[in-house]
């Protein structure tokens, strides 16, 4: 802090422009687990962003589009997954919490993420469930039904996110529509049915 301004120093990676493969993204994915297993650093649980969600699906004046088969979509979602995932007893640790393509950077010392202001304690799984699906494959040690599970987690919070009515994501409503669609998807791909 220096007269009422907040100062952060950052470090400029010149980007390499190369497409990250799999292999390379679980590796880097691996690397920032190990290392955020390091810090000691209080950060909320995956499970307060989803109770966060939950409120937004349940308050009709913060969520007033969201129609009601729709809404029981993501409120039964939203509550089955973390009840399930929670009783997993999966390892927890501290997470970046969206490390989704657009957070990894392609850069010469190679691939680094980026945007850390989302952290959050829980299962690895919570993690690679945001990155592309062949990623998981490349990363040993987890538990693949538990990335499943997290996985439709994770469409159901962003498409929650969508239906707030201060959304401001760009494409919102494409997003609000296609979001129930992955999740519709993915819970007849990996036989669930909390609808």
């Amino acid at each position: 802090m220096r007269d009422d301004f907040a100062i952060s120093l950052w470090t400029y990676y010149e980007p390499a422009g190369s497409e990250i493969a799999p292999a390379e993204y679980a590796g880097a994915l691996m690397r920032l687990h190990a290392a955020l297993r390091q810090i000691d650093l209080g950060a909320p649980h995956f499970t307060d962003r989803v109770a966060g969600a939950q409120r937004e699906v349940g308050d009709r004046e913060r969520t007033p589009a969201l129609l009601g088969p729709d809404r029981d979509l993501l409120s039964n979602t939203l509550s089955s997954l973390t009840s399930s995932i929670s009783r997993g007893g999966a390892g927890e640790q501290l997470l970046h919490g969206e490390p989704h393509p657009g957070n990894l950077l392609s850069t010469r010392r190679g691939p680094l993420f980026v945007d850390l202001g989302t952290c959050c304690r829980g299962p690895i799984e919570f993690d690679v469930a945001h990155a592309p699906e062949e990623v998981a494959e490349h990363y040993p040690g987890a538990n693949q039904d538990l990335i499943h599970q997290c996985h439709i987690l994770m469409w159901a919070l962003f498409t929650t996110w969508r239906w707030r009515h201060d959304d401001q994501l760009p494409n919102g409503h494409y997003w609000r529509m296609e979001g129930l669609n992955q999740v519709r998807a993915a819970l007849d791909r990996y036989g669930l049915d909390w609808a």
